[in-house]
């Protein structure tokens, strides 16, 4: 498993930084996170679109005091292709660090339905867990994210439904119509939404989660997404980009 993830992050990081200038897409990006006014980490984005293929690597790392309390990181992998202004993953690979449990899931996807390839440590089963089987259609958690945050033409901001499958839970996250800014940006509002698969405590806790996308003009009838104002489990969060 170990070489298959270094084969993973190599095959990656070539097409990454292969990719010429002229390719359809390339995109780098780093926002602050920020949770009630406090800086909370940063969320690391790279991501290139080339010949019907995606790739996109992300890297998600507690900082300022929360990184005192607990050190959090999150990096994952995704590829697939991209055709008709869809994402399908191929793969998705993900390593956690929660700062008292490591954890790494891999999943692979045959004609658009995942398949958990490794999922350690195991989890014993519980009621309500999904079978990846019927999860056709999903995307993975890191594409859901690059689709949401990469550089748009103007006619297609906020303009984004994607259904998602992390190995155990389904959610959903979905964007609204376009509100011209005066700085000649556009924001639009969004839900993220807890579906199946979460457990019952979740559930109660929280099942929806609004968000407020902002985009800046970038030139060329480009948009890029300049900050994010969102509800968290902890109060109200902010990413944004450097």
């Amino acid at each position: 498993m170990k070489n298959s993830r270094v084969f993973g992050w190599a095959a990656l990081w070539a097409f990454l930084m292969a990719a010429p200038s002229t390719a359809e897409q390339n995109d780098r990006a780093v926002f602050d996170l920020s949770l009630r006014g406090i800086h909370a980490g940063t969320l690391s984005v790279s991501g290139a679109i080339e010949g019907g293929r995606y790739a996109v690597a992300g890297v998600l790392q507690s900082g300022g005091l929360l990184a005192l309390v607990r050190k959090v990181r999150y990096d994952a992998r995704s590829q697939g292709r991209y055709t008709g202004g869809r994402f399908t993953p191929a793969r998705y690979e993900e390593d956690a660090d929660t700062g008292k449990r490591k954890s790494q899931s891999v999943m692979e996807y045959r004609s658009g339905v995942p398949q958990v390839k490794v999922y350690n440590p195991p989890k014993p089963p519980r009621d309500g867990d999904l079978d990846p089987a019927t999860q056709g259609g999903t995307v993975d958690p890191l594409t859901a994210l690059y689709a949401a945050l990469r550089d748009v033409p103007a006619q297609s901001a906020c303009r984004l439904k994607l259904t998602l499958f992390d190995g155990r839970r389904r959610s959903q996250v979905a964007l609204g119509e376009p509100k011209k800014n005066g700085d000649g940006g556009v924001s639009c509002a969004g839900e993220y939404r807890r579906l199946a698969g979460f457990s019952a405590n979740d559930m109660a806790e929280k099942s929806r989660f609004s968000f407020v996308l902002r985009y800046e003009p970038t030139g060329g009838g480009k948009l890029r997404v300049r900050d994010i104002s969102m509800d968290t489990l902890y109060g109200k969060g902010r990413l944004t980009r450097r």
